[in-house]
């Protein structure tokens, strides 16, 4: 098959798609602009996925594309979709990788939708994105790809474009030959020179949106080296020259920077976010970190984080399987440390048993646990919120402890470092349940003044006279930490019931209930600990929306939108799970129905009713993907019409 490259569809003067609102700076065929330059348009907002095979490098691209961005002074949200495969066959649905990025002139709290603009890279990426494309936006597509093999690989019987050229603006590039023509010469083999068409694309994506090209050349000349650095640099600056002189594109675009406050901003994940979390609450408590793990997707980046800060006192080791992963925490909780477990679904169902001797011998240990879709196995790289329950209630008998859960990739950091301080303070296990979307998206994050993070350092238990491994302190009823090794404070610690005060092993009924009650009340003493609600919009009104963890922004964005289209929708956002805030249940009370968006089977909804008998109503997504904010304005405005 061959084709021509061109475009068609929406002519190029048609803006609408790749944007907002829109000013134009010159007009389309360039009058204002400098002789011999191409216009510029200005545009608020725009939503760009890159897809292609898991070997096209559209991570790598997506990534490069963000960090540029977030240099460019724009707010920005991403969401990187890839399949669990390590390598799945090449032009097939299954291997089909993507990443989207959106970035604005104002704050924003999604990845979008829809995108505005794909980049295709083959046949199967183009059918796995193109329904999602906006109506009447761009479809990029490496045109040398669409052959009948690479077709019938993806499923179509029929050529695509043609349909497509009603519906979107279709650009055919033939990105594949204008990379080798570039890279001819360098002695590249044509496999390592088909590596960098994902580079040419991008040079192409930043001179189409004026990012600067200075900081991923900066990046490749810090990675590479010799010919694969030379090659890679040519053709980005290959694909930025062809954006500019082919005529395909007869305007650029340009995004203003975004209104935000002063500081130092750097993109964050929150996998990073939770890592350094991690390594700052060592600094904060003065106390050296130990991290016991066990590879899972998608929590293993923390444990890779981790490993490169041995400067801070961090220990990382990577377990046999997860039960010797948090049962070496455990030991480094009784030996002093500020111990940390990494897990996802899968890993906290085994952590189980060893997460109940935590709670029976009250240490402190942090366990996090980045959802992913279930059951068993699942779908390791998509999203889910299903594990609520199973952090409140998936031990032995009673075993309470206090569940956090950020609600954005720069919250995982603060989330953190609350987990270890209330860690320490009540002497209990804490989770914090991150999940996929948090863990791989990313946000600009101002980089908090180090000055400015209070210490707090620990203060271990030497004195032996009185000493008793179980007595309370009267506020917190925690026990006192007390070291192995430590001269005069030898007790005993186990899964055994304790005496209370002493350790002792007891079988004493009345005593058993009342440890259980003594670790019960402590749990719900954090309570005076944690702030009262705040409530988005009106604090009482016809309609609530409860939302925690990743769910945040789809949430805040969908309760904006209806606030502007004149409806009275408020919005809380939790993010404490045990205990809940002291005035949940009057701020509940004040509104007539309660929605509660949750990536599971409304587990949330379900400790709402119980917990203050409130007509919680579950808005449920379980398809391993984050919310859409069209899908949460539908659920609202059903509920306003008074529909389920």
């Amino acid at each position: 098959m061959t084709r021509s490259t061109g475009v068609s569809g929406t002519s190029a003067s048609e803006t609408s798609a790749l944007g907002a609102s829109e000013d134009r700076i010159g007009d389309g065929d360039g009058a204002d602009a400098p002789p011999g330059a191409k216009a510029t348009v200005e545009i608020d907002r725009v939503a760009i996925r890159f897809a292609g095979d898991s070997g096209d490098g559209m991570q790598l691209t997506g990534t490069k594309f963000t960090e540029s961005t977030a240099l460019a002074g724009n707010d920005l949200s991403t969401f990187p979709d890839f399949p669990a495969e390590i390598r799945a066959p090449a032009g097939t649905l299954a291997g089909v990788s993507g990443f989207q990025v959106h970035f604005a002139s104002e704050n924003i709290h999604t990845p979008a939708d829809q995108p505005d603009v794909l980049v295709a890279m083959n046949p199967a990426a183009l059918r796995a994105n193109a329904g999602d494309v906006r109506s009447q936006g761009m479809i990029l597509v490496n045109v040398d790809t669409f052959n009948k093999k690479a077709l019938d690989r993806a499923g179509y019987a029929d050529d695509p474009l043609p349909e497509l050229r009603d519906r979107y603006r279709v650009v055919e590039i033939p990105l594949t030959t204008l990379n080798r023509e570039a890279l001819s010469g360098l002695g590249l083999g044509q496999r390592d020179v088909d590596r960098c068409k994902n580079f040419f694309a991008l040079g192409l994506l930043y001179w189409l949106y004026n990012r600067p090209i200075e900081p991923t050349e900066r990046w490749l000349a810090s990675r590479f080296e010799g010919a694969v650095l030379e090659a890679n640099l040519k053709v980005l600056k290959a694909g930025h020259a062809f954006g500019e002189t082919t005529e395909l594109f007869p305007t650029s675009f340009v995004v203003p920077r975004a209104k935000i406050d002063a500081g130092v901003y750097r993109n964050i994940t929150g996998n990073t976010a939770l890592s350094w979390g991690i390594v700052a609450a060592g600094v904060q408590l003065q106390r050296p970190v130990f991290l016991g793990a066990y590879p899972i997707t998608p929590a293993s980046d923390i444990l890779h984080e981790l490993a490169r800060h041995r400067h801070f006192g961090v220990k990382t080791f990577q377990a046999e399987d997860e039960i010797a992963a948090i049962s070496a925490a455990v030991g480094a909780a009784f030996a002093g440390q500020l111990a940390v477990a990494t897990t996802s679904g899968p890993g906290f169902v085994l952590k189980q048993e060893a997460l109940a001797l935590a709670v029976m011998t009250e240490l402190p240990l942090v366990v996090v646990d980045v959802q992913r879709a279930g059951p068993s196995t699942g779908s390791p790289t998509k999203t889910e919120q299903g594990d609520l329950l199973l952090a409140l209630y998936g031990r032995h008998s009673e075993t309470p402890l206090p569940v956090l859960a950020p609600g954005t990739p720069g919250d995982c950091f603060t989330s953190m470092l609350e987990a270890f301080h209330l860690a320490v303070k009540y002497m209990t296990p804490v989770v914090v349940l991150s999940d996929g979307y948090l863990a791989n998206s990313a946000e600009p994050w101002k980089i908090p003044d180090v000055d400015t993070l209070a210490r707090h350092p620990v203060t271990l238990h030497r004195e032996a006279e009185g000493f008793a491994p179980y007595s309370r302190n009267p506020e917190t009823l925690a026990r006192p930490w007390a070291i192995p090794g430590t001269p005069g404070l030898e007790h005993r610690i186990g899964g055994l019931t304790k005496e209370d005060g002493s350790g002792n092993v007891s079988y004493d009924p009345e005593n058993h209930e009342r440890m259980v009650q003594l670790r019960a009340e402590k749990v719900a003493r954090i309570a005076q600990d944690i702030p009262p609600v705040e409530v988005d919009g009106p604090d009482h009104g016809p309609l609530l929306l409860v939302s925690w963890g990743g769910t945040r922004g789809a949430v805040t964005a969908a309760v904006e939108a209806s606030r502007a289209a004149g409806h009275a929708v408020s919005h809380v956002h939790l993010r404490h799970l045990n205990p809940f805030p002291r005035d949940l249940g009057d701020v509940l009370a004040r509104f007539e129905r309660v929605l509660v968006p949750e990536l599971n089977e409304g587990q949330l909804a379900l400790l709402l009713r119980g917990r203050y008998l409130v007509p919680a109503e579950s808005v449920i997504k379980q398809q391993g993907q984050p919310f859409k904010v069209r899908e949460l304005e539908e659920a609202i405005q059903r509920a306003l019409d008074g529909g389920n």
